[in-house]
């Protein structure tokens, strides 16, 4: 676990405004082909660059700083993309987290207007961000990472307070408005013991969540899950099959 101190919340989609907007969405990475990002569908994985958490188990640790200038271009992306179509079904934006991006809309549109389905992978970190682009996205992918009524534990693995309160908003954009989703937490011992993932099971099962996927963390840091991640529990896991009526083991 890396230590990280707790930073006061700014508003659920308050960020530093730059001096000059940025000219395109900042683009931090691509994967050129995934069958497992977005489901029955291959796709390209774009990640956009900067997310405003910094949880110990992050699995893309070098996305998180927003940087001024970005690793890959939008536009070369895009030109990229554009000679894909008829081979790939989808673009996933993916992160970092997405919707820091104030033209995340923008490029999903765009993705849109190519024919590709489009995804979104989300920690659920700004609110109004995501009730302005649900309608362009097909399949959401929600990270909840703690029980959301549990806001002390929810700030320790983000290291931002105020963190649960943003994602329970997202969560109520995504279960009212998305067209098909999947909420999934990540279980690291350090952090959740069977008894608080049964506490999200139920919380999010009360909510109406109806799939989740359970994954099991991995760090570029602690790549091997198995030597320190241990359960959760054979009796942990009927639990949460009973409980939603679609769930995954990752």
């Amino acid at each position: 676990m890396r230590d990280a101190a707790l930073s006061p919340a700014r508003h659920a989609d308050a960020q530093p405004h730059p001096r000059v907007a940025p000219a395109e969405l900042r683009v931090g990475g691509l994967s050129r082909f995934s069958s497992v990002d977005f489901p029955g569908r291959l796709s390209a994985v774009v990640f956009v660059q900067g997310c405003p958490w910094r949880c110990g188990y992050c699995h893309n640790p070098h996305l998180q700083r927003r940087a001024a200038a970005a690793p890959l271009s939008w536009s070369g992306t895009r030109d990229w993309l554009r000679r894909r179509r008829g081979l790939l079904d989808a673009v996933v934006f993916s992160g970092g987290e997405p919707t820091v991006d104030p033209l995340l809309g923008t490029a999903m549109a765009e993705a849109r207007a190519m024919g590709f389905a489009v995804g979104l992978h989300t920690a659920g970190t700004h609110p109004r961000r995501l009730h302005e682009v649900v309608r362009l996205v097909d399949w959401i992918g929600l990270d909840v990472k703690a029980p959301l009524r549990d806001a002390a534990l929810y700030d320790r693995i983000t290291g931002r307070r105020g963190s649960a309160h943003r994602v329970a908003e997202s969560l109520d954009i995504v279960l009212r408005q998305a067209r098909d989703y999947e909420v999934r937490s990540t279980f690291d011992s350090a952090f959740l013991d069977d008894a608080a993932l049964l506490d999200l099971a139920d919380d999010l099962s009360a909510r109406g969540v109806r799939s989740f996927a359970l994954q099991r963390a991995r760090s570029p840091e602690r790549p091997d899950p198995a030597a320190a991640r241990c359960g959760p529990t054979p009796p942990t896991l009927d639990a949460l099959r009973r409980r939603f009526a679609a769930f995954v083991l990752r």
